[in-house]
C-alpha cells in the first residue's frame, strides 16, 4: 500500500484506474440521456471539452518537472516530519483540499485567473464530461497553492496523489443524473453543490467553490444550497459570441486586452483590470458578482416585505 503512494507511480497509477472507470460511466450517463431524453449532452461540447482537456494536459507534462522541482525545494526545507500513518494521510487530504479551495476562490475572484478558470465554466450542458473541461494554463501556478504544504512536511508526491484522487471524485460531481446524496450532502461536495458551483444565475454565482469536502464553503461563507424554485442556468454571462476553439479559450483575455488598451487609463487602473474582481471597472459602471448579489437580494427583501405588507 505504502508503494501505492510512493513517487510518480502512485500518481500514474490513479489516472490509470481512473480511465476505465470514467468511460463506463460517462458511457452510462449518455445512454441515460438518450433513453430518457434528457438530452445532457451535445456532440460539439463534448468535443470541445476533450480539447481543453488535451490541452491542459500538454501543458501540465511540459510544466510537471519545473511544478515537482519547486514543490521538493520547499519540502527539502520543512518546518515539520512526519511519520506516515493514517492521520498522516488523513491530515494531508485535509490541507490539500483546503488548498485547492483557496486556489478555487482565487480563480473566480481575481480576472487574470478567471480568464484561466472560465474554460470550465463557459459550457451550457452539465454533465461527467464537463469534469474534463479544465482551465487549460492552470498547471503554469497551481503547484505555488501547494507549495505550502510540502513546507509543512508533506511530500509533494503524496500531495499529488491526495489531489489526483480528489479530482477523480471532482468529476464525478459534474451530473445532472444524481438528485442528493442524502446526509452526505452535509459534508462532501455534492452534484447538487456542484450543480450550484457551475449556474450563472445571481444568486448562485461564486458559490460552493470545494473539491471533496463541502465545510470549507460552510466555514467561509461561499455556500449556497440548490433551491427546487430557482432552476439552474448553466453556463457564463454574457455568453460568448460562439465557440469556436480559439474563442472558448481565449475570451476574456481578449476582453482584458480591450479594457487595459484604453487611452488615459491609469497604471493603476490596468492593473486592475487584470487583478480585480471580474465585472470591475475604472469609471464605475461595472458591477462586480458582490454587487449584483447584493442588488438581487435587496430586491427579494424589497419584495418580501411589500408582500407582507399587503397581507397584514
Amino acid at each position: 500500500m505504502m508503494e501505492f503512494f510512493t513517487g510518480e507511480n502512485g500518481l500514474e497509477s490513479v489516472y490509470a484506474w481512473s480511465i476505465p472507470v470514467h468511460a463506463t460511466i460517462i458511457l452510462a450517463e449518455m445512454i441515460y440521456s438518450h433513453v430518457s431524453e434528457a438530452k445532457l449532452y451535445n456532440g460539439k461540447d463534448v468535443a470541445t471539452s476533450v480539447y481543453l482537456a488535451l490541452l491542459n494536459f500538454g501543458l501540465d507534462l511540459i510544466m510537471k518537472a519545473f511544478a515537482m522541482g519547486v514543490m521538493f525545494f520547499f519540502y527539502d526545507h520543512r518546518i515539520f516530519s512526519w511519520d506516515f500513518t493514517v492521520w498522516y494521510w488523513l491530515i494531508c487530504f485535509v490541507v490539500t483540499d483546503f488548498a485547492y479551495y483557496v486556489l478555487h476562490y482565487v480563480d473566480h475572484h481575481s480576472r487574470a485567473f478567471w480568464a484561466v478558470h472560465i474554460t470550465h465554466h463557459n459550457s451550457e450542458y452539465f454533465n461527467l464530461t464537463t469534469g474534463f473541461r479544465s482551465p487549460v494554463l492552470q498547471p503554469l501556478y497551481r503547484y505555488l497553492y501547494f507549495s505550502p504544504l510540502a513546507f509543512l512536511g508533506f511530500n509533494p508526491w503524496h500531495i499529488m496523489v491526495v489531489y489526483a484522487i480528489g479530482q477523480v471524485y471532482g468529476t464525478w460531481v459534474h451530473t445532472q443524473t444524481v438528485k442528493s446524496m442524502g446526509f452526505l450532502e452535509y459534508i462532501l461536495v455534492t452534484p447538487s453543490h456542484h450543480r450550484v458551483h457551475h449556474a450563472c444565475n445571481i444568486k448562485y454565482l461564486d458559490r460552493n467553490m470545494g473539491m471533496c469536502l463541502i465545510i470549507w464553503d460552510k466555514i467561509f461563507g461561499t455556500f449556497e444550497k440548490e433551491d427546487p424554485n430557482v432552476p439552474v442556468k448553466y453556463g457564463i454571462y454574457p455568453k460568448m459570441p460562439d465557440n469556436k476553439p480559439d474563442t472558448v479559450l481565449l475570451y476574456e483575455w481578449r476582453k482584458i486586452w480591450k479594457d487595459i488598451k484604453q487611452p488615459g487609463l491609469k497604471f493603476s487602473d490596468r492593473i486592475n483590470y487584470i487583478f480585480n474582481s471580474p465585472g470591475w471597472r475604472h469609471d464605475g459602471t461595472g458591477k462586480t458578482v458582490r454587487q449584483y448579489q447584493k442588488d438581487y437580494w435587496a430586491r427579494k427583501n424589497k419584495n418580501k416585505n411589500q408582500v407582507q405588507k399587503k397581507s397584514a
